[in-house]
């Protein structure tokens, strides 16, 4: 297949790059040049603008869009709404506000071109292993794309959900358990680390923890290969950030009057780590960069 991508980041450059080592044709954009030659070296072609991408693409064109939440999405689907035509789709990618793609999905609707929402999971290493992709939009033109889904996931690693929004919603709500289940793993061995035996080996007891345990999992295994390069996460301050899903997880809980306590307990958390990081928040940044390459601010 031939699919058009836009945003070249920590995410949709691996994506891009799996995309091609599965056969199919990328024009990609990207703001900064660098990524953009990177793919290119590997078979993508460069576009110079949107309406450079859009004309190398066979009709119907199919668009991937791998960008913040927020404004820069925002004003990328507006400008690609009138650059394209009836019977095109337009996957969106980011983490966005499920209520937003609602509002998008109908608005491409009006002009008769499909629009997903593919909520994307898997970090920086999702291009080895594959990812998992949450996917929502118009179900008649599901299939068109589901080869796309297929090459980019691990196997029955994606799922159309329901409607416009459907995909981000699951999205959020998993982006809220994954606060809590760091949250869980932080506190434990900000324990371990300042309780009664303090010279514990803690990438020992990670390790130990990945052969059977119960709480054996793909977040421990990225939690135990930190602790291998930093054991006392001196590279971290404890300033934890959070990307917004976290947030929207309680307001929609809130909104249906159903508890999340312990989600939220983990947002307030990662709030009271920027006035004083402990060792527990600078394990939650280190889980943060090693699934997902996000910087740590200072």
């Amino acid at each position: 297949m031939r699919i058009g991508f836009i945003g070249l980041g920590r995410m949709g450059k691996n994506m891009v790059l799996r995309l091609l080592s599965k056969k199919h044709s990328v024009v990609a954009w990207n703001r900064s040049i660098e990524p953009l030659q990177e793919v290119e070296s590997h078979g993508a072609i460069g576009a110079t603008d949107f309406k450079n991408l859009v004309s190398q693409l066979p009709s119907p064109r199919i668009i991937w869009t791998m960008l913040p939440a927020g404004d820069v999405t925002e004003k990328t689907l507006a400008e690609l709404l009138e650059l394209l035509s009836k019977g095109d789709i337009v996957i969106d990618g980011a983490n966005s506000n499920y209520v937003d793609t609602v509002r998008r999905g109908e608005q491409f609707r009006e002009r008769g071109i499909h629009f997903f929402d593919a909520g994307v999971s898997g970090g920086i290493v999702g291009a080895q292993i594959g990812y998992c992709i949450m996917i929502g939009g118009p179900q008649a033109a599901f299939k068109t794309i589901e080869p796309l889904f297929s090459d980019l996931t691990q196997p029955e690693g994606y799922r159309y959900l329901g409607p416009s929004g459907a995909g981000h919603f699951v999205k959020m709500v998993h982006n809220g358990i994954e606060y809590a289940m760091m949250q869980g793993m932080a506190e434990g061995f900000n324990l371990l680390k300042n309780g009664p035996y303090p010279h514990l080996d803690l990438n020992a007891t990670a390790t130990l923890w990945q052969h059977g345990s119960i709480i054996q999992s793909f977040l421990l295994e990225q939690t135990q290969k930190g602790l291998e390069k930093d054991p006392g996460l001196s590279s971290f301050s404890g300033h934890v950030e959070d990307s917004g899903e976290g947030q929207w997880t309680i307001e929609t809980a809130l909104k249906y009057k159903i508890p999340v306590e312990t989600i939220a307990a983990a947002l307030f958390s990662r709030y009271h780590s920027r006035k004083r990081g402990e060792f527990g928040h600078k394990t939650l940044s280190l889980q943060r960069s090693q699934f997902g390459g996000h910087p740590e601010k200072k």
